[in-house]
Formats: structure tokens, sequence, C-alpha cells
């Protein structure tokens, strides 16, 4: 399945969770799908994202085991499902989305709790959706950076060509008059 189609499973997951137990299972599926994306760009992503997304993929490892929940046990995780990053920032900036909704949703759980386990299960995993965050931004900045740079090769390109373009004779080089 394509990132952004799960990011989409999560949000609404999410949105629709009724109670604690169900808020906690669809942050870890969002800390795990962090993860996923990160290892796949990592991977196969745009080079200037690499160092960045291995960096997410590191705390999407390291936070999904930060809540206690039968998902995480088991290991079922809807990210086990993505294919593929088909628009990295697309992507991206769902997984943004996602992971802020995320950490609103486990202020909410953390508030209402008077379980010490589960307030710092929450605490922690607050801390790792806003870590995911950072990096998944660092990664947006990168790809609008590296889009402007490509955007004024093109501008200088066509300065030095010339407003219509190089112009060339369709049939070849002038040779002489005739």
């Amino acid at each position: 399945m394509e990132a952004e189609r799960l990011v989409t499973v999560i949000r609404q997951a999410l949105a629709e969770s009724r109670g604690t137990p169900d808020i906690i299972a669809e942050a870890w599926q969002a800390q795990a799908l962090a993860q996923a994306v990160g290892s796949r760009l990592a991977a196969s992503g745009p080079k200037a994202l690499r160092g960045e997304a291995s960096a997410l993929s590191e705390i999407g490892g390291r936070s999904s085991g930060a809540l206690d929940h039968p998902a995480a046990r088991a290991g079922v995780a809807r990210a086990a499902r993505l294919t593929e990053v088909a628009d990295p920032r697309a992507a991206l900036t769902g997984l943004a989305a996602l992971l802020g909704e995320v950490g609103m949703a486990l202020v909410g759980v953390a508030c209402e709790t008077d379980e010490q386990s589960l307030y710092w299960q929450c605490m922690e995993a607050i801390d790792a959706a806003d870590e995911s965050t950072d990096r998944v931004r660092g990664m947006l900045r990168l790809l609008d950076e590296r889009e402007r740079e490509e955007q004024a090769d093109r501008e200088r390109a066509r300065e030095r060509d010339g407003p219509h373009g190089v112009l060339r004779d369709p049939v070849g080089p002038v040779t002489g008059i005739q």
C-alpha cells in the first residue's frame, strides 16, 4: 500500500478512536509507519533525504516500544503493508499531520488517566511523536531547498539561452552564404 494511503487509514482510525486502548493502538501504528517511511526513504528516496530518513526510522523504531498495546506486542502494524513512497513530499506532509494528531490525542489520554505507568508511556510517546515530526519537517525543508536550487538552475539556463531558448537551425549549421 502506498504511504499516503496508509497515513489516511491511520488518521481515520485515530479520528474514530473512542477510548484509550484505541488511541494508544493508533499512536503505535503511526510510529510504526514513521519507522517504515523513514526506512523506505533512507534506502531508495531522494539522496538529500537519506540521512534524515534514517534518523526518522531509528526514532520510530525506538518510540513504538514506548506504548504497551496488544498490537505492539503482537507486531501487527499496518506499516508492514507499505509498498512505496510514490510522492515523498505528500507522504511526509501527511505523516507530519498524523504525528501532530497523535501527540494531541496522547495529551488527552495522559490528562485523563490516573495510572502512573500509562501517563509516563504517553509522555514518552508524545516526545517521540514530536521528535519524529521534527525529522519529517527537516526532510520537507530539504525538499524545499532542493526544489529552489533546481528552479534557480532552470532560471540560469533560461538566462544563458536567451528569452526564446537556444536557437538552432533545423537543417544544421550555416556554412556560408549562397
